[in-house]
């Protein structure tokens, strides 16, 4: 009697479980790694807004002692526009 070429039913479930198991881990890792870059690009993102932050209060601060008025004008200028953009 000739065997059958796909060898037992449980083989092949055995074969299929294996199969499925190397997908499933390559699929996490896949996962992870990208999880991990987007965590890092966050970081190095708020890392540079801080900075901006930081950049902008040193600005506004010597603007504020070197112009006062001129300082006052521009804000009230910029609240009325977000104000107007807003109300739209």
């Amino acid at each position: 009697m000739a065997q059958s070429t796909y060898g037992r039913p449980s083989d092949q479930m055995s074969d299929l479980k294996d199969k499925a198991t190397d997908q499933f881990g390559k699929v996490a890792d896949q996962a992870e790694r990208m999880a991990s870059r987007v965590s890092e690009q966050g970081r190095e993102a708020g890392e540079r807004m801080q900075e901006v932050a930081g950049n902008f209060r040193g600005a506004l601060d010597k603007s504020i002692k070197d112009q006062p008025m001129a300082t006052l004008a521009s804000a009230a200028i910029v609240g009325f526009v977000l104000g107007a953009l807003w109300k739209s």
